[in-house]
């Protein structure tokens, strides 16, 4: 955020009276204030300010029953109905492996915490919203005509916060993927040597710290074997072919403190203005086509077999969208889903 005097709570609580419609996101960039800034202004009216600890709540979130998860990015935003079950806590990742809502969480990140109850016509919509010391949204939790409200209210005043000020104070934050090397000066050798040895997709990650990577920088210096660009039409083909043909994906949207996905097949691909939406019963997709720079096809090796993805990058770099044919543990990857990678037309002179 940049140093500016930021409206008072007043102010800001004014500003959305005269904006009722507008999205919060919206608002509280109108305002050059954080999201978090703009909900913080209506805490004591309809907003209480509530731990941010996943592990003080993780385990009682599927009390609830059914919700709506909602993870988002700058360029893409990814919601689930289900129930949270099937929770994991870690002291450095907390894992749901529910089968509608499935997620990685990253403690570290969450820095600040609120429930949310906001009149919309003659009905209140309750939810559990979470940010980073930025301000910037990580992860809400949105109740649903089904859910369980006396859950609810026990949860919130289980976490309820001493702290209930309408204002909070905000760190600036690095880049999620900050890179520290310049191309010209990454170890490409290296990295193809430790990548054509994977076993499992998860050794990546630290492959790409111990080479002080980018996964952007990665797919670059990779070589066209293992990496390859493809034209900006791919990911909506890519979509509407596995609509059409029912070959279930897995939908990866991620932030610094959360990364929510979806397994199975796809229904509904609707475009919209710049944006591509999957609007299916209990999943929805939104995807700013706009925002993306590159588009990568990335092949990585398993003790099962290549396993590969469809990757979309912004002008910094950072990582968009991803996503894979859906497969199980021990299994090989779909080969309607490769041919369906293989098959979109690349960009020949991608850098190598």
């Amino acid at each position: 955020m940049t140093q500016t005097l930021k409206p008072s709570p007043e102010a800001i609580r004014q500003a959305r009276a005269d904006n009722p419609k507008m999205r919060e996101r919206d608002l509280a960039q109108q305002l050059h204030i954080s999201e978090a800034d703009l909900i913080a202004a209506w805490c004591g009216i309809n907003v209480v300010r509530i731990s941010p600890r996943i592990e003080s709540f993780l385990t009682e979130i599927q009390s609830l029953g059914e919700v709506m998860a909602l993870t988002r990015n700058e360029s893409a935003v990814h919601e689930k109905i289900g129930v949270y079950d099937k929770p994991i806590v870690g002291k450095h990742a907390s894992l749901l492996l529910g089968e509608q809502i499935d997620m990685r969480l990253f403690p570290n990140a969450w820095a600040h915490g609120f429930a949310v109850e906001k009149q919309d016509g003659d009905t209140v919509r309750r939810s559990l919203q979470f940010f980073d010391a930025a301000g910037e949204a990580i992860h809400k939790i949105h109740l649903r005509p089904a859910s369980n409200l006396d859950a609810y209210e026990v949860l919130v005043a289980k976490l309820r916060l001493d702290d209930q000020s309408q204002t909070i104070a905000l760190t600036s934050l690095p880049k999620p993927e900050e890179k520290t090397l310049e191309i010209e000066e990454l170890d490409a050798a290296g990295l193809r040597d430790r990548w054509s040895q994977m076993r499992d997709v998860h050794e990546f990650f630290g492959i790409l710290r111990s080479l002080k990577m980018t996964r952007h920088q990665a797919v670059q210096v990779i070589g066209h074997d293992y990496a390859w660009k493809l034209n900006g039409s791919a990911f909506t083909a890519m979509l509407h072919h596995s609509a059409q043909e029912q070959i279930p994906i897995m939908c990866f949207v991620g932030n610094r403190g959360c990364i929510q996905i979806h397994s199975g097949a796809v229904q509904n691909i609707t475009p919209m203005g710049p944006w591509i939406n999957i609007l299916d019963e209990t999943f929805h997709m939104h995807l700013r086509t706009d925002h993306i720079s590159e588009i990568w096809a990335v092949r990585k090796p398993t003790k099962d077999g290549h396993v590969t993805s469809l990757e979309a990058y912004g002008p910094e770099g950072e990582m968009i969208i991803q996503f894979f044919g859906k497969r199980h543990e021990d299994s090989g990857e779909r080969d309607d889903w490769r041919q369906l990678i293989e098959g979109r037309p690349r960009l020949m002179f991608a850098a190598a």
